[in-house]
């Protein structure tokens, strides 16, 4: 992990760039820790961190009040990283279905999720090693937000994860209603009732499926984008309870 910046926001909150490799992404730590801060991964969806990032560095705030360190990384093929035609094809098809008013099928959810989760973990993965190498960070971790089926293969397969916050407003495969299934961390899964881009049957028996002996389902009204403000209090105090 290579440090390219560092600036102290108005709140006192650091913000520090880096780099994985290829894969850029950004620290922010509380303005004061008297010990090692747990730690949140902030996942996003692929539209590139300089886009996402008002509504990163508005989560990340929140969390550094309550005490949290926070991190993302670049997904690939979004942002600055090279370009992957397998991921823009798939992207296409969907909006391509979608304009059209056409169902969107198993084929393209499948071709525009399982190869981003099968390529993103691993990479997540290796930047929680680099970041609890760091001695001003401690576990446990916790993962909030994103494509929910990352959150999904992290829960499975990354012990360090104590508790996962998931937002179910992407597509999911049906290959991963199995992984679901592993899923033993407590979550909390937001859904906006009207999503227009999500099918609300199929986020319902998602959460159905899911291992967990702890599981919260926190709906809203309201469409994609409509997520209330106190929907995030909510977020914290799940993840006060599970982290601290």
């Amino acid at each position: 992990m290579h440090f390219t910046s560092e600036q102290r926001l108005d709140d006192g909150v650091i913000e520090r760039e880096f780099t994985l490799g290829e894969i850029p992404g950004i620290l922010w730590m509380p303005a004061s820790a008297s010990a090692p801060a747990p730690l949140i991964l902030l996942g996003h969806p692929p539209l590139g961190l300089r886009k996402m990032y008002p509504r990163l560095v508005a989560r990340a705030r929140h969390s550094a009040a309550e005490g949290f360190a926070t991190a993302t990384i670049e997904l690939p093929g979004s942002g600055e990283r090279p370009r992957w035609d397998a991921a823009e094809q798939a992207r296409a098809d969907l909006r391509r279905a979608m304009e059209a008013g056409e169902p969107v099928t198993d084929e393209i959810v499948d071709a525009l999720i399982l190869p981003l989760v099968d390529k993103a973990v691993p990479e997540w993965q290796a930047a929680l090693d680099a970041l609890l190498s760091l001695p001003e960070i401690g576990g446990p971790v916790g993962y909030s937000g994103g494509v929910i089926s990352i959150g999904i293969r992290l829960a499975v397969v990354e012990p360090r994860i104590a508790a996962a916050g998931l937002f179910a407003g992407s597509f999911v495969p049906r290959a991963m209603f199995e992984e679901a299934r592993q899923v033993t961390i407590p979550l909390h899964v937001l859904l906006q009732w009207d999503d227009e881009g999500n099918d609300r049957q199929a986020a319902l028996d998602l959460f159905d499926a899911f291992g967990s002996k702890e599981k919260s389902l926190y709906a809203n009204m309201g469409g994609h984008t409509g997520v209330p403000q106190f929907a995030g209090e909510a977020a914290a105090q799940f993840f006060t309870r599970h982290l601290k």
